[in-house]
């Protein structure tokens, strides 16, 4: 019962740390809440035309994988 209630007040202090450090980009040197900056492009995948396996971007015979967009 004891390593259960400190294993589940450990994931609890975990959540809290990680609700600030995503809030932190949006705050100035000051503390005030600024304008997010943009997230950052997902990198785009390649696959190769004939095996459909994936490959390196720019590699010969490769194409554009369409990558669905985050909500």
């Amino acid at each position: 019962m004891r390593k259960s209630l400190t294993l589940l007040a450990t994931l609890a202090f975990a959540a809290g740390l990680a609700g600030t450090v995503q809030a932190a980009p949006c705050k100035d040197a000051k503390g005030k809440f600024t304008k997010c900056p943009p997230a950052a492009a997902a990198p785009a995948r390649c696959r190769d035309k004939t095996t459909k396996h994936f490959a390196k971007c720019g590699a010969a015979n490769t194409e554009a994988v369409p990558m669905a967009a985050k909500k």
